[in-house]
């Protein structure tokens, strides 16, 4: 039985699917990409991370919102993605870090949501006929119009989403969750292309002072900042649209005194790019905390979180001066590599992870010897792959 706090809902697909459930959050409407995600936990971090703009994000462990939700795990300023499916959402949450139920907080954050409907059975769809367009409505009642409203939503091919999630100026990270260290070492400067917090903490406690920058931002800029390093962050959308950061990359690459380069998510596939690369769109994508990557050089497994729907393809690698360093052990896809010569390399992975694994945090270490060696005069290229 629907109630005016949770009313009838209607999940569309742009190929004429549909659930029926029940709305929370806010009421209304909204259009997005259908994805999946397989964490068991960390929803809150979903939410707020940018590199979920444009979509609709269905969990597929059943019961979410048991913990609620507080400040502490954002990774951004407010929920990014488009709308949320779960099986069952908590009404009540049991956790002493709360500090609120998640219905209420999307219902603030003006994100709509459907649950009671058979997220295992949806997931199953779009791993068969890969992610596609769809629509979440509390209002309207009819299947066959909806999912023809989804049809004529936007793409997630050719959108440059990342222009919508990035600052919009220049600032030195030390707001929320900025931990307390020792005076930093090392000046690097980010890339917002939908940068998560986590990844600010993290560069943070490793020795770094961290200037962030719009994702539009020029090399020139940035080097006049005279930074030991560059970070690429992740973020949404279609990394093609990104031509403004792909000059960019492939600019700082060729500088008389190139900085050492590091790039995840969006990062990586827009140094992929730089590098005369291509990349091309994943069917279904990889979303999850529970992602086995193969890392080439030490043959360890690690175990990763992951948010992409595009891909670096091999090809790159006939260029003798790229090195594959880590491979997906699902679909054999690209998740890592590095410049020879040059101090570059990039996992498409999150190793910021937030709320975990933390198998590849020691990345954010390499980078650091990368800046050291620089600094000494050693080559940093060296550090790569070391």
């Amino acid at each position: 039985m629907t109630t005016p706090e949770n009313p009838r809902a209607i999940l569309a697909l742009e190929d004429g699917t549909f659930f029926v459930g029940r709305g929370f959050g806010r009421r209304g409407e909204t259009t997005g990409e259908v994805v999946f995600n397989t964490a068991l936990c960390g929803y809150q971090e979903v939410l707020t991370d940018p590199s979920y703009r444009g979509q609709i994000v269905t969990m597929t462990y059943p019961h979410i919102g048991n913990y609620g939700v507080n400040e502490e795990d954002a990774e951004s300023a407010r929920p990014q993605v488009a709308g949320f499916v779960v099986r069952e959402i908590a009404t009540r949450a049991s956790s002493w870090r709360s500090s609120g139920e998640l219905n209420h907080y999307l219902e603030k954050a003006g994100v709509v949501g459907i649950s009671e409907i058979d997220t295992r059975a949806l997931t199953r769809h779009l791993r068969s006929r890969g992610a596609m367009r769809g629509i979440i409505s509390t209002e309207a009642a009819d299947p066959a119009a909806l999912a023809e409203r989804a049809r004529r939503s936007r793409s997630m091919v050719g959108a440059d989403l990342a222009r919508e999630v990035t600052c919009a100026a220049a600032y030195t990270y030390g707001g929320h969750g900025a931990p307390e260290s020792a005076a930093p070492r090392f000046r690097v400067v980010a890339y917002d292309f939908g940068i998560k917090r986590n990844i600010l903490r993290l560069l943070t406690r490793a020795g770094c002072a961290v200037t962030v920058v719009p994702g539009g931002t020029g090399a020139a800029e940035v080097l006049a900042r005279d930074p030991d390093g560059v970070f690429l962050s992740n973020g949404p959308g279609d990394p093609e649209a990104c031509g403004y950061a792909v000059r960019a990359a492939r600019e700082l690459m060729r500088a008389p005194d190139p900085r050492p380069l590091f790039g995840i998510c969006l990062g990586h596939q827009i140094l992929g790019l730089a590098c005369g690369g291509r990349t091309y769109k994943l069917k279904f994508g990889h979303r999850g905390a529970n992602h086995p990557v193969r890392n080439l050089r030490t043959g360890q497994v690690e175990i990763t979180a992951q948010n992409h729907g595009f891909a670096v393809d091999p090809s790159l690698f006939d260029r003798p001066e790229y090195e594959l360093t880590h491979l997906n052990l699902n679909d054999d896809t690209v998740e890592g590599f590095a410049h020879r010569e040059l101090s570059l390399f990039a996992v498409q992975y999150h190793p910021e992870a937030s709320p975990g694994p933390h198998d590849s945090h020691y990345l954010f270490g390499e980078f650091v010897a990368c800046m050291e060696a620089r600094r000494s005069g050693r080559s940093a290229a060296a550090e790569v792959h070391a």
